[in-house]
């Protein structure tokens, strides 16, 4: 996805000529874990502070568990950087069949704030009597006023730039009465901040429940590390598939690199066969130039790859027979203002 990616970027560099990108490639994932023991150097954090942007490919393998190559790579890169927002835009692209009926690109239009240093994921927590019937596991959600008040304010100034101006703040504080209950308290304090922004809650299980029957009625969603990651690949699902869902690890004070990867995980079961879904790794790409700076850059790119998806030209996973190539073949001639087609 990656290298389909830089193919991309690379034709939209060579067709705009307002920016050349630098890019060096690290090995560091599943496979260097199985040779060397550790998914990345000791000084990995210091050697990506110097850079720009981190564009990141899934991460795992079969025979690696999952826990492994979470806190092995991505979640220390974070947590290392601060990225403190992970931004996960969601749409309908044109000539994509979704789930729900008569739903369309105007009806699913989301932005889902993830918040991304602390709760469910802060890694607090242990297990005790390994083995023996007495054993206990525990995962401690950590809640920081700090933590809570800044990815609240920055889901609401990304609402406040949005055209509908509408938040809504998802919590749990009916059954979980301390962190979330906080949750509610600072999202009343900061909406005072910002009296041009509609804003609701909702109840996460209640949240899945509206994003099927009333998705219009949703445009920015601010959540917990846990409720956002789950919200999101539903969100992916009801936009046809996790293949055409970006992401952003974002440090909002611009301090650190900020991270962007596409959020569709490793799909062993397609591995190998050439038909990933590379619409996820555009549409990543794109909000790394946007975040960068290259605003009309990041444009052409979403153009490029809305045309190519009302072009029927898709693979298997939202109902096509294109290729991983065939695909990123296809965007790059509509970069280049080529015409669009199939071959095979």
């Amino acid at each position: 996805m990656i290298a389909a990616g830089l193919q991309v970027l690379d034709a939209l560099a060579a067709r705009d000529g307002g920016f050349s990108l630098e890019v060096r490639a690290f090995d560091w994932g599943s496979e260097r874990y199985k040779r060397e023991g550790a998914l990345m150097p000791g000084d990995g954090i210091e050697q990506l502070r110097a850079f720009d942007a981190i564009f990141f490919g899934a991460v795992g393998a079969p025979g690696v568990p999952d826990h492994i190559s979470l806190w092995g790579l991505r979640l220390p890169i974070c947590q290392g950087f601060d990225r403190y927002a992970n931004l996960r835009p969601i749409g309908i692209l044109p000539g994509i069949e979704v789930p729900l009926a008569g739903v369309g690109p105007g009806d699913l239009d989301w932005v889902i704030v993830r918040e991304n240093s602390e709760g469910e994921y802060a890694g607090m927590g242990g297990r005790a009597h390994r083995g023996l019937p007495e054993e206990v596991g525990t995962e401690v959600a950590v809640f920081t006023r700090t933590g809570v008040t800044r990815i609240l304010r920055y889901a609401f100034r990304l609402a406040q730039r949005r055209p509908r101006k509408l938040l809504t703040v998802v919590t749990k504080s009916n059954a979980q009465r301390h962190g979330m209950v906080m949750w509610d308290e600072i999202a009343l304090e900061v909406a005072e901040d910002f009296p041009d922004v509609r804003w609701d809650k909702s109840l996460v299980d209640a949240m899945t429940l509206r994003m099927v029957k009333s998705p219009q009625s949703l445009d920015t969603i601010v959540a917990t590390n846990l409720h956002a990651d789950i919200l999101s690949d539903l969100a992916g699902a009801l936009a046809g598939s996790l293949g055409v869902a970006p992401s952003g690890n974002i440090d909002p004070e611009r301090r650190f690199p900020s991270m962007f990867e596409p959020i569709h995980g490793s799909a062993f079961d397609i591995a190998g066969k050439g038909i990933a879904n590379s619409v996820a790794a555009f549409w990543t790409a794109a909000q790394m130039l946007d975040h960068l700076g290259e605003t009309s850059g990041a444009a052409r790119l979403m153009v490029a790859v809305e045309s190519v998806c009302a072009a029927g030209i898709l693979t298997p996973d939202i109902g096509g027979k294109a290729t991983t190539q065939e695909v990123t073949d296809a965007v790059c001639e509509a970069i280049r203002g080529s015409n669009i087609q199939l071959s095979g």
